[in-house]
């Protein structure tokens, strides 16, 4: 092969010079964030991990974590914020190394290199939360029998009264975006290889395109379970399946309403929470099913004898609302009109 074939282009270049520069900016930025949502503290509580430092709340998670019997956090006690800012450096300097090499086989080693320390870094997070959340003082103050109170990797999980979110921060998409243009620069030295077979293009797009169709795939509401779940807004319990309404968060938590009236009511009091939130309501005859909110036909009439007095019912089609429309003498009206 020619020593030309062997080589990366100008593009894959630009891409590892920007890759090395994002994470070069992680290190500024903090990296991950955990978010604790409870009623005690209606602004929330929020721990920063960035690559050589813990910031935030530590002092009041710390205060809570005593009474549960969670060990408390200092960063003196983590080997990674030593070692994490010079790995993070290190591949920062690699992107730039690969650039002057020019070789596509550096190219690899060094993706390659970076997306196993990526795993390796989720796995001893994961642990380092297993552990955080497992082993509990049994003097403490508060215990409660067969409860942990890991944190979730990513995502949201309930932890007694709290609401807890775990989700990368600035530093953590600057570090993921780094990767993905340090992938799309080996996708385009692969495609310019002179002896690529059409087989070996099917293979890669294959998981390209599954990754875009799951990416593309749509909310879905949680379950609400009946004469359990408890009305976010009115702490009424939700019985009544033809009524009841969901607001599902960017951040992946269901909050629950008895009433269409009442998630319309706690979107207003609680606009962070709504911004880029999914709604969905109950069809009026699915049997406690949710649809979203955008696209349910909707009546009102005072003869809706709603849960809180929000008069609406909900439905997938006009077709099926039309006798019931007719039945309450009740007037269509929409969405957009509910939710002011």
């Amino acid at each position: 092969m020619k020593t030309t074939e062997k080589n990366i282009g100008i593009i894959s270049k630009g891409l590892l010079l920007l890759s090395g520069a994002l994470l070069v900016l992680s290190l500024f930025n903090p990296i991950w964030r955990i978010e604790l949502d409870a009623p005690q503290y209606p602004e929330g509580l929020a721990l920063t991990i960035h690559a050589n430092k813990l910031a935030g709340d530590v002092n009041i998670i710390n205060g809570l974590n005593h009474y549960i019997g969670m060990k408390t956090l200092h960063e003196e006690e983590f080997v990674e914020f030593t070692v994490l800012p010079y790995i993070i450096s290190f591949y920062a300097l690699a992107c730039v190394l690969v650039i002057f090499i020019k070789n596509k086989k550096a190219l690899t080693i060094l993706f390659t290199g970076f997306v196993l320390f990526g795993i390796i870094a989720m796995i001893d997070f994961w642990r380092w939360e297993y552990n955080y959340g497992h082993n509990l003082d049994p003097n403490a103050a508060i215990i409660v029998p067969e409860m942990a109170y890991q944190p979730p990797l990513i995502g949201f999980k309930q932890l007694l009264n709290f609401g807890a979110y775990s989700i990368p921060d600035i530093g953590g998409w600057l570090f993921i975006s780094s990767g993905l243009l340090m992938a799309i620069a080996v996708f385009i030295e692969f495609m310019n290889t002179r002896k690529l077979k059409k087989q070996n293009i099917t293979m890669i797009l294959l998981p390209i395109l599954l990754f875009s169709f799951t990416a593309c795939e749509p909310t879905k509401p949680e379950p609400i379970k009946l004469n359990a779940d408890n009305c976010n807004n009115c702490g009424m319990t939700i019985s009544n399946p033809k009524f009841a309404a969901e607001l599902f968060t960017q951040k992946g938590r269901a909050y629950k309403f008895d009433d269409i009236s009442c998630m319309v009511n706690y979107k207003i009091d609680n606009k962070d929470k709504a911004n880029g939130a999914s709604f969905f309501v109950a069809d009026f005859l699915g049997d406690n099913h949710l649809i979203p909110a955008e696209t349910a036909v909707y009546i009102t009439s005072e003869n809706v004898k709603s849960p809180m007095g929000g008069n609406t019912a909900a439905f997938s089609n006009k077709e099926s609302s039309t006798k019931y429309a007719t039945d309450f003498m009740a007037e269509y009206t929409t969405w957009n009109d509910i939710n002011k």
